[in-house]
C-alpha cells in the first residue's frame, strides 16, 4: 500500500454488495460517506482538534465504480484561513483484475475547528513542499471568493430570470451534487424528514432538490421542525441499453413551483462556470502549422466545422440581455458558447465588418491585434512561440450573419472552447461577470456604426 505523503490522510476500500445499488454500482450515498469521513480525518490531523464539515463544493462524478473493485480517496489540506480550511479529496477507482485505474472525483470540502470553548481555533499554515502544493494553495483563494459570491450570484440571476408521479421510467444515477452549506446541527435521538421534489429537468439531466429538516420530541409533536440543510442533487438516466434519455420538461404551476423552476436554472449557470473554475485542465496544444499551400482547404475544413458547430443539437439558453442570447452545448466535458446579437444592419455590411479582423480591436476588448466568418489557430513561421506571452489557442470560432430584412440581421458568435480561454468565459456563464454581454453590445453598437474611414463606400 502507498504510504500517505504528510498532511494527507488515504483511505482505500474494496466495494462490497452491502455499499452497491441493486445494479452493482457503489451507492453515492455510501461514497459521499467515504469522502466526508476521510476529508475529516485529514482536516483533524492538520488542526489537532475535532472538525466539522461547513460546506462542500460541487461534485462531479466521472466514473461509475463497482461491487468488486477497489475505491482509494485521497484527502489533503490545501490551505488553511484563519478558522476554516479546504480540503481537496482524490477519488480513484481500481480494477483488481486488469489493474486499471480511473477518476472517479475530485471535490473540495471546507471544514472548521471545533472549538473546546467558547473563543474560536486559529489553525496554523499549511507547509507548502511541492510545486503542486504552492498551485493548489493559490487555486483555493480563488474557489473560496467563488463561494463567498454563491449567494449573491444566486440572488442575481434569480432577479434576472424574473424580467407528478415518476418523471420517466428508467434506471437514474447521480451525476453530480451542487455546492451545500450545513446550516444546523441535528443531535443523538433528532427525528430526521427528508422532502425531495424534481425542480426542473435540462434534455438528459434533471436537478432534485432536497431538504432536511430535525425534530426533537418537543418539535416533533409540535410540528415545528429546524431547517438543516438543503441540496441540490444531479441525476441522469439511462435506458435498458445504457442509452442517456431525454426528460420531459417540467410545467411550473404554483408560485414556489416557479420559484424552484429559475432557481434550478441560475443553480445551472452558476455550476457551470464554477465546474471549469475548479476543475483546471492542462492545455493540450491545438494549433497546426501554417502552410499557404494549404489555404484553400484550411478555409473550407474551418467553414465546415464552424457550420456544424451551429447546427448541433442540445444548445441552452443560460443568459438573456436586451438584443443579446447566450447558450452554451456541453459534450463530453467540452464547453461550447454561442452569442445571438440582433443587430439594426444589413448582414453583407455586417459580414465585411467582421470579415476585416483589423477593425476587430475597435469592439472586442479582449482582441489585441447565410454569411460565415471561421477562426483557428496556426503557428506562424514569422510569429513563433514565445515564453514571454500565453498564446490563446481557438479550435473552432467564428460568426454566423442570417439577414432578417433589407436593414436588419441576426449575428450569431460561436467558439467551441479550449482550456487557454475558459478563464474568459468561465466568470459570465457562472454569473458574476458580464465580460460577454458587454462585448457583444460593443460589437452590436460596431456593427450599427462603423467607423467613418471611407470602408462603407465600398459596397
Amino acid at each position: 500500500m502507498e504510504r500517505p505523503a504528510s498532511g494527507e490522510v488515504l483511505m482505500s476500500q474494496a466495494i462490497q454488495p452491502a455499499h452497491a445499488t441493486a445494479r452493482g454500482e457503489l451507492s453515492a450515498g455510501q461514497l459521499l460517506k467515504w469522502i466526508d469521513t476521510t476529508a475529516c480525518l485529514a482536516a483533524e490531523k492538520h488542526a489537532g482538534v475535532s472538525c466539522v464539515t461547513a460546506s462542500v463544493d460541487d461534485i462531479q462524478f466521472e466514473e461509475t465504480a463497482r461491487v468488486g473493485q477497489v475505491i482509494t480517496i485521497r484527502a489533503k489540506v490545501t490551505r488553511a484561513f484563519s478558522t476554516s480550511m479546504e480540503i481537496s479529496i482524490k477519488v480513484m477507482v481500481q480494477d483488481m483484475l486488469t489493474g486499471i485505474e480511473k477518476l472517479v472525483s475530485v471535490a473540495f470540502s471546507t471544514f472548521v475547528a471545533k472549538p473546546v470553548g467558547k473563543e474560536k481555533i486559529h489553525l496554523k499554515p499549511v507547509t507548502l513542499l511541492t510545486e503542486q502544493d504552492h498551485v493548489e494553495h493559490n487555486l483555493a483563494a480563488e474557489r473560496r471568493k467563488v463561494r463567498l459570491q454563491h449567494e449573491d450570484t444566486f440572488n442575481n440571476l434569480m432577479k434576472e430570470s424574473s424580467k407528478f408521479d415518476r418523471l420517466c421510467w428508467a434506471h437514474p444515477f447521480l451525476k453530480s451534487i451542487d455546492m451545500f452549506k450545513f446550516r444546523g446541527p441535528s443531535t443523538v435521538g433528532d427525528r430526521l424528514v427528508f422532502t425531495a421534489i424534481v425542480n426542473n429537468t435540462f434534455q438528459t439531466c434533471v436537478e432534485v432538490g432536497v431538504r432536511v429538516e430535525a425534530f426533537d420530541c418537543q418539535e416533533w409533536a409540535e410540528g415545528r421542525g429546524r431547517h438543516i440543510n438543503s441540496a441540490f442533487l444531479i441525476y441522469n438516466a439511462a435506458d435498458d441499453k445504457e442509452n442517456l434519455i431525454t426528460f420531459p420538461r417540467i410545467q411550473p404551476i404554483s408560485k414556489d413551483d416557479f420559484r424552484r423552476y429559475r432557481g434550478a436554472i441560475a443553480r445551472k449557470r452558476i455550476r457551470l462556470g464554477r465546474k471549469y473554475v475548479i476543475s483546471h485542465k492542462e492545455e493540450v496544444p491545438l494549433c497546426i502549422h501554417w502552410d499557404i499551400s494549404k489555404q484553400a482547404s484550411l478555409s473550407d475544413s474551418n467553414v465546415e466545422a464552424l457550420k456544424k458547430l451551429a447546427a448541433k443539437r442540445g444548445w441552452e439558453v443560460t443568459s438573456t440581455v436586451e438584443k443579446i442570447k447566450i447558450y452554451t452545448l456541453e459534450e463530453h466535458d467540452v464547453l461550447s458558447v454561442w452569442v445571438e446579437k440582433h443587430v439594426g444592419s444589413p448582414a453583407h455590411l455586417a459580414y465585411r465588418l467582421l470579415s476585416d479582423f483589423t477593425k476587430r480591436p475597435l469592439w472586442d476588448p479582449h482582441c489585441v491585434n447565410t454569411y460565415t466568418v471561421a477562426v483557428k489557430s496556426v503557428i506562424l513561421p514569422s510569429v513563433p512561440p514565445s515564453p514571454q506571452y500565453i498564446r490563446s489557442e481557438i479550435i473552432c470560432a467564428g460568426f454566423l450573419i442570417h439577414a432578417i430584412d433589407s436593414s436588419s440581421c441576426i449575428v450569431s458568435y460561436f467558439n467551441h472552447i479550449s482550456a487557454s480561454i475558459l478563464p474568459y468565459f468561465a466568470g459570465n456563464l457562472g454569473g458574476w461577470s458580464k465580460s460577454i454581454e458587454e462585448t457583444a453590445a460593443s460589437c452590436i453598437q460596431f456593427l450599427e456604426n462603423p467607423p467613418d474611414d471611407g470602408f462603407i463606400s465600398t459596397f
